[in-house]
């Protein structure tokens, strides 16, 4: 009992003498839990007592509601709101940097932007080292740790910048600590790599060939490519007809086409891993709106075709010779597009091939990208070195016509399905351009008959290609400014306003919220509300919450108890409450609707 006095008491005497640890009392209890109603957030020690001059970690555990997440990184995360942790301690214990999990990718359909997050459950360490302190056996102090937690929570319909309390812990530190029973370990950030690598890569090289071949065989049963098999057909059979050393040459200029194609994705991949240090993600195109919209704008066109709206002639003097530079471009041209138009049904395939040579070295990556194309091409190789083969199809006939406008239909699915991968804000204005465009294509081929004059048939694709150009312009432009004279946040501006019995529009938004963008579009974006908001005199306020700091910041979590952004709300005179509340992205009608009840000024 005295011993335990003394000891108590000397532990005291440190602690006043400044081992300068934090708090040197005991712990008082389980770790820190932070809970909102979207994340849990804890903190947990890797050994129960730690000894000085080792080295330890806390790891620090989130557990996120469905379709919620942190951004990953600095780069692409709007505003630089990623998730960071800032771990604070006192003395003896130095923090090395945070180790963090290998992020997802997340594709943004309100704004077709791809992001790397973390999200459901994953786990960030945080390593430290402890001094060389000098500790009497049996005795023992206690560092206090403190880690900060800051960044963006969001989901599909608003964000957050959540005020998180700092996670607390307290670290044991004695000389005698067994330090033998750890409840995690650290990940190593390189052999995490290798493994990923290693999960990629299941097969030996030789294998994996083989399967990239016969991913590149199954590209020809793909139905985005049926779009360009009746022209292949009767391109072959037209090629049949004439001599043996034609049909191959203009046979392996269509395969040549499609191995440039892949030529050109390998070197893409080299340039990309040598001059930027990433690899080329297979499947990165479609999160491109500007490559959506053209393959779809390109798939309306090739169904026109396909139905007969308009042909392509080849003047007599090439269709007559035996080779010409000109038939051998236009076979490998096809070639080419067959390749591209295989590329919206194939991500599974080319996906999982192009993660296990972007694995290799940079020749076998290259060799397996080609061996795709080559896998492709080789079919196309051996029916034009076969013309027997292409002997026995069915003649030409009304059989090929039906088949060609039934692939028509198949190619409108596909360019809808692209269509339908859009951001939800040019969705509508890519298919009233599509409209535009067919209506311009038809004009071009049935305004001018075979025996019109030269003049006539330019003139008309003249006119035809500026009404193209105009409804790209109409359709297609990017969306205009602002149409509102916003207002910045003021809080005596609001009082003041609603005092003179003038109606207040606040909308709440940040730099960094990618749906108060989309919201923007959608709603204050629209004419006949600007209209509105002018004609009831509404003064507009726009709250930025970009900042933790920022006044709009505090009275939106503090005042109104909001928990994100967006939000809008609608200040009648004679109320303090507001009147009417919108969350989310889409409420024109419901404002079009509140305005349009006020009396008028």
């Amino acid at each position: 009992m005295r011993a335990n006095v003394i000891t108590t008491a000397f532990t005291i005497f440190v602690t006043c003498a400044g081992w300068c640890l934090g708090s040197k009392t005991s712990p008082a209890g389980p770790a820190n839990i932070i809970t909102t109603d979207v994340v849990t957030i804890s903190i947990e020690q890797q050994y129960e007592s730690v000894r000085p001059g080792s080295k330890s970690a806390v790891a620090v555990h989130f557990e996120l509601k469905k379709d919620w997440h942190f951004y990953a990184s600095e780069k692409s995360a709007p505003g630089q709101t990623n998730l960071k942790l800032k771990p604070l301690s006192k003395g003896a214990v130095i923090f090395d940097k945070p180790i963090f999990p290998v992020p997802q990718s997340y594709f943004d359909e309100n704004t077709g932007e791809k992001l790397e997050v973390f999200s459901n459950k994953f786990t960030v360490f945080l390593p430290f080292s402890v001094g060389d302190i000098q500790i009497k056996t049996g005795e023992a102090v206690f560092a206090e740790i403190r880690v900060g937690i800051e960044g963006a929570l969001c989901s599909g319909s608003q964000c957050r910048i959540p005020n998180f309390k700092d996670l607390v812990t307290q670290v044991r530190i004695a000389g005698d600590a067994a330090m033998n029973n750890a409840r995690f370990s650290l990940p190593n950030p390189a052999k995490d790599a290798q493994a990923l690598s290693s999960e990629r890569v299941v097969y030996p090289a030789g294998l994996a060939l083989l399967l990239a071949l016969v991913a590149g065989l199954s590209l020809n049963v793909m139905p985005c490519v049926w779009p360009v098999l009746p022209v292949i057909v009767m391109r072959l059979v037209e090629q049949a007809k004439q001599n043996k050393s034609k049909s191959v040459t203009m046979g392996l200029a269509f395969c040549v086409g499609i191995l440039l194609f892949f030529a050109c994705l390998a070197g893409a991949n080299i340039i990309l891993q040598i001059f930027y240090g990433t690899v080329l993600q297979w499947g990165d195109q479609f999160r491109s709106a500007g490559f959506l919209t053209a393959m779809a704008l390109l798939l309306v066109v090739l169904a026109l075709f396909m139905f007969g709206v308009f042909t392509i002639n080849v003047p007599s003097s090439i269709a007559g010779r035996s080779f010409s530079g000109s038939g051998f471009a236009g076979s490998m041209g096809m070639g080419f597009l067959a390749a591209i138009l295989s590329t919206p049904c194939s991500f599974g395939i080319l996906a999982v091939a192009f993660a296990w040579a972007q694995a290799r070295p940079l020749p076998l990556a290259t060799l397996a990208i080609m061996v795709i194309g080559a896998g492709m091409a080789i079919p196309y190789a051996i029916l034009t070195s076969m013309p027997s083969l292409i002997s026995r199809l069915p003649p030409a006939g009304r059989w090929m016509e039906i088949f060609k406008q039934s692939i028509g239909f198949i190619l409108l699915i596909i360019a809808v399905k692209l269509i339908a991968a859009l951001p939800d804000a040019r969705r509508v204005s890519v298919l009233y351009f599509a409209v535009a465009m067919t209506f311009c294509v038809w004009m071009c081929s049935s305004w001018a008959g075979y025996n019109s004059t030269a003049l006539r048939k330019w003139l008309i694709r003249i006119i035809a290609a500026a009404l193209a150009i105009i409804a790209g312009w109409v359709f297609l432009k990017p969306p205009a400014g602002d149409i509102i004279a916003w207002q910045q946040y003021d809080a005596n501006l609001i009082e003041n306003t609603l005092a003179q019995k003038r109606p207040v529009l606040m909308k709440f938004t940040a730099e960094w919220c990618l749906s108060c963008s989309v919201a923007d579009k959608r709603v204050y974006h629209r004419g006949d509300i600007a209209a509105l908001i002018k004609e009831k005199n509404v003064l507009a306020i726009k709250a930025d919450t970009t900042m933790k700091d920022y006044p709009a910041t505090y009275a939106l979590q503090h005042i109104y108890n909001e928990p994100g952004v967006p939000v809008s709300m609608l200040f009648v005179p004679g109320k303090k409450e507001p009147a009417r509340i919108w969350r989310g992205i889409d409420f024109s009608d419901e404002l079009k609707d509140a305005l349009e009840r006020l009396p008028l000024k």
